[in-house]
């Protein structure tokens, strides 16, 4: 007899927290193919065989660890798990809280003595963030086909290094292309910790994602003259950062008033130096919205006004969508299925637990990418108190997160049964 699923869960978690943690902010770096993702990367692979589940790879970057059914059956499977990388200097839950809750939901669905009636399959998707490619959820685009291997060969990281180089560099053998693991599956649920404070406000543990509004990521760039800081006449300039100034607070005006989401989060300036006028600078937005129709909008408006900037500023402009991914909206009849409970436990079913909330999410998500190629999706987030993610003060209380696996494991048991 193994230790009690607490127990599992307290210790996997101890296990991970220590990988690629910064000494001076508490915030973690994964990034993917390197050093500390692949240590998770082992970890998650010596747990899956201490339980008995045949790992299988495929050649983006994905794994999954598999428990097969006794029968022969050949029904589909059901799939969970999440990711193991992270965004820069980002928090300790966001992906591995999916990964460590769907191990320890089949230590649960053993201790209740549940023999699958089909396989249940414990998914880790590569480079999910898209913090060192620029492209989010990269693995699971690749597994369903919505990315080429064309366009995943013509990525590069901040440094120069294409995809498959870093892939080679740690090991692995890319075969980039559709995931032949994919064929047998027939559906997906992902648990993630809240991005938000929505179940803090219904006082509940556990919620269902009803869909994931539409976003995209989106290049300007903004060219200019350098010139020297200290003898260039200020009307004399023609200065990028300005028309960059201006775009990041015409987005965040714009934003609030549409009630949507806006960001500028990441820059690149040149020469970079302090005493010249910038000759370029790039700004990447990331926006978000509703509705396509009110992403569309908002995006046009933020580049009008950057544009009317620039001729102001006597400098030029150009924008690039570099990846723009439509709403999604989960299954309803899993998400209902998921929110209700009260699912078969052997001969007797479980006390009928409260409705979890049903919500929706304005973040990314492999689920996401599964859904919309036609795998029947549902997700379970877990309370963040916080109400932050992607920062070192990401959090979930350890009960919280024991109810997350209770109610995956009731999911998968009925999904698996």
């Amino acid at each position: 007899m193994g230790p009690s699923m607490p127990d599992a869960f307290e210790q996997m978690w101890a296990d991970l927290a220590p990988v690629g943690r910064s000494a001076s902010t508490t915030g973690y770096n994964r990034s993917p193919f390197g050093t500390a993702e692949r240590e998770c990367h082992a970890w998650f692979v010596e747990q899956c065989r201490a339980r008995g589940l045949r790992v299988e790879h495929d050649g983006n970057g994905n794994t999954v660890g598999w428990w097969e059914v006794s029968t022969g059956s050949s029904a589909s499977a059901v799939l969970t798990g999440s990711h193991l990388d992270s965004v820069l200097d980002g928090g300790a839950y966001d992906g591995p809280l999916g990964v460590v809750s769907a191990l320890a939901a089949i230590d649960l669905l053993r201790e209740r003595g549940f023999e699958p009636g089909r396989p249940v399959g414990v998914a880790v998707f590569a480079e999910e963030e898209g913090s060192r490619f620029g492209l989010a959820c990269l693995g699971s685009r690749l597994a369903v086909g919505a990315t080429s291997p064309e366009q995943a060969r013509e990525l590069t990281d901040r440094d120069g290094v294409p995809l498959e180089d870093a892939m080679a560099a740690t090991g692995l053998e890319p075969a980039l292309g559709r995931s032949a693991w994919l064929d047998r599956v027939g559906c997906y649920i992902e648990l993630h910790v809240e991005q938000g404070r929505d179940l803090v406000h219904r006082d509940q543990p556990v919620g269902v994602a009803s869909a994931i509004w539409p976003h995209g990521r989106y290049r300007f760039d903004f060219a200019g003259e350098a010139n020297h800081a200290g003898t260039t006449l200020m009307e004399d300039r023609h200065d990028p950062m300005l028309t960059c100034a201006m775009t990041a607070l015409a987005a965040n005006k714009q934003a609030q008033l549409a009630g949507q989401r806006a960001t500028f989060g990441r820059l690149e300036v040149a020469p970079n130096g302090t005493n010249a006028v910038p000759s370029r600078v790039i700004a990447w937005l990331d926006a978000r919205c509703e509705s396509e129709e009110q992403l569309t909008a908002l995006v046009e408006t933020i580049e009008k006004q950057a544009r009317d900037r620039a001729v102001r500023d006597g400098t030029q402009l150009t924008v690039t969508a570099e990846s723009v991914s439509p709403a999604v909206v989960f299954d309803r009849d899993l998400a209902q299925r998921l929110a209700s409970g009260g699912f078969e436990t052997g001969a007797a079913r479980l006390p009928q637990p409260p409705m979890k909330p049903i919500i929706p999410t304005a973040a990314g998500h492999d689920a996401g990418i599964l859904s919309a190629a036609g795998v029947p999706t549902a997700m379970l987030f877990v309370r963040n108190p916080t109400g932050i993610s992607h920062s070192p003060a990401e959090h979930a209380e350890t009960a919280d997160c024991l109810a997350g696996v209770t109610a995956l494991a009731d999911a998968l048991q009925d999904l698996a049964s």
